[in-house]
């Protein structure tokens, strides 16, 4: 799923994403009923947005080293930013928010986090899971995309290790995806 969304045309990398995504979130709501049981709480939007604050804060330092750093990060970031072109910002923050950041969060803690805790206990399972989360964006072909999946992979795994509850995340990832991608940039 990741290879054909960073692959293909960038003219239609929301869509793929959207309904990529969308499939996984899915397939994760039909494997692994306890998602389906939680409800949300109003404290997990307070939460979520609080998470989403504190992973922005620590992008905006990640932001500076990687363009120290990394030879390409400049480019690379910027080559991120690049797809907020190829959709009105309405139908990005629309996926990102109903589809992309509720999808990730399902099927990356939800199904796949969910089932390494289970059979590796709570740190080796996140671990494992935030490892994978980061590894999958090597197909895009961008270290630094691939390093801010896998920070903030570990920073969404670390919530879930700590309180096993979807709402909080879901809000966060969505929150700090419009944030990041569409309001405040780091660039």
């Amino acid at each position: 799923m990741w290879t054909a969304a960073f692959r293909g045309p960038r003219s239609q990398f929301w869509l793929r994403m959207t309904l990529g995504v969308g499939g996984l979130g899915a397939y994760a709501l039909a494997a692994e009923p306890a998602l389906r049981r939680e409800r949300p709480r109003l404290r997990d939007v307070f939460k979520g947005l609080g998470s989403a604050a504190g992973l922005y804060a620590i992008f905006q330092v990640g932001d500076r080293m990687a363009r120290r750093v990394m030879p390409k990060g400049d480019r690379e970031i910027a080559s991120i930013y690049e797809l907020r072109q190829a959709a009105p910002p309405e139908a990005i923050a629309a996926a990102l928010a109903l589809v992309i950041g509720p999808g990730e969060e399902l099927f990356w803690r939800g199904l796949v986090q969910r089932g390494l805790m289970r059979r590796f206990g709570r740190l080796r399972g996140t671990l494992l899971a935030s490892s994978i989360y980061g590894g999958i964006h090597l197909v895009s072909a961008n270290l630094t995309l691939t390093g801010a999946a896998a920070t903030a992979g570990l920073f969404w795994g670390a919530l879930y290790a700590r309180e096993p509850r979807m709402a909080p995340l879901i809000v966060s990832h969505f929150s700090w995806d419009i944030w990041i991608f569409l309001i405040a940039p780091t660039e």
